[in-house]
């Protein structure tokens, strides 16, 4: 009797330790050529980053923003910071001519002018787009997405003065957005919803009355979506998923024409040359080759400890890890 419990305890062990092939320190990496350069640490959680022209602009959570000079990729310095006068918690950030602009939750869309990056100033805080998960800007226009809302509008040829237009709800919950090349359609990520198409070629300078155009339950929570350069294919990072691809140029018939598990929690995504480098939270970077869009595979992974938001130049990849600040990871 002793004999047959001690074997299922055993067993039972056993079967608890393996866990799935999906567990993080089953995870190998292959960096394939890829190779980290340099980190900076941020005083707070990196969240998100973009870049403009020598300079990175990390939005940190509770910490605001950071301004960092990428000049010298293995010596990234630290230029300014503004926190106190930052509201809320810090997500996602985008920018136009000489402003950023950051979503903060609950807190709105915030802007900061940094035509002077050593003395950024903060002109607008709390702009009534709210709950602010993502932005997005295309010509004169911020498109942001508002959770449970849809999304907002507002006219930005002024980047300091943003004029608020239309909220429009979209299926599920907004967590990020993007128009098509031809901007007749703003394509949404819903969260457990998955992906919507939404009209928007009647703009009407954001006033319009922008329509379900095609919708797409997906797996996993969909957080992110970017579109291919020349073709009607989204990316979507959804999550425990994955990416997953859609084929949106039939919108009466949207189809998932590819997937990829990538463990961990796919977070953002960046496409360059047929891959796609999409962060993964405690799974880092990963390299997935999509040049077959029905099969799609992981060609390069770079370990970081807890990857968020990414940007990517010509020739190297910008990660906003929330543990390790910024990574920078130079491109074969």
């Amino acid at each position: 009797m002793k004999t047959i419990s001690l074997l299922l305890v055993s067993t039972i062990f056993f079967i608890i330790s393996c866990g799935s092939p999906n567990d993080p320190e089953v995870f190998e990496d292959n960096n394939n050529g890829y190779e980290i350069v340099s980190k900076f640490a941020t005083s707070g959680y990196a969240q998100d980053i973009i870049k403009e022209d020598s300079l990175l602009f990390v939005v940190q959570g509770e910490g605001g923003l950071a301004i960092v000079n990428i000049k010298d990729h293995s010596k990234p310095k630290l230029v300014s910071e503004v926190l106190s006068s930052l509201r809320g918690y810090s997500y996602k950030v985008a920018s136009k001519d000489s402003v950023v602009f950051i979503a903060a939750g609950n807190f709105g869309v915030s802007a900061v002018d940094i035509s002077d990056p050593y003395h950024p100033v903060v002109t607008v805080n709390n702009l009534p787009m709210k709950p602010a998960k993502n932005l997005f800007v295309k010509d004169d226009y911020l498109f942001t997405a508002v959770s449970e809302l849809g999304f907002n509008i507002a006219e930005v040829s002024l980047p300091n003065s943003p004029d608020v237009r239309t909220t429009t709800f979209t299926p599920g919950y907004a967590q990020s957005i993007i128009t098509t090349e031809d901007d007749k359609y703003l394509l949404v990520a819903c969260g457990e919803l998955g992906f919507a198409m939404m009209d928007i070629s009647d703009f009407q300078e954001g006033f319009g009355s922008y329509p379900v155009a095609g919708w797409l339950d997906t797996p996993g929570y969909a957080v992110d979506v970017i579109t291919h350069p020349t073709k009607q294919i989204a990316f979507l990072a959804c999550g425990t998923s994955g990416l997953v691809i859609i084929d949106y140029a039939d919108t009466l018939n949207l189809k998932i024409i590819g997937t990829f598990n990538t463990g961990g929690y796919a977070k953002e995504l960046a496409y360059k040359d047929n891959k796609i480098f999409i962060t993964t939270e405690t799974r880092g970077l990963q390299i997935i080759d999509v040049s077959d869009l029905s099969k799609p595979k992981r060609i390069a992974a770079v370990s970081t400890k807890y990857a968020m938001g990414i940007f990517i130049d010509d020739q190297y990849v910008y990660v906003a890890d929330q543990q390790e600040g910024i990574v920078v990871v130079k491109i074969p």
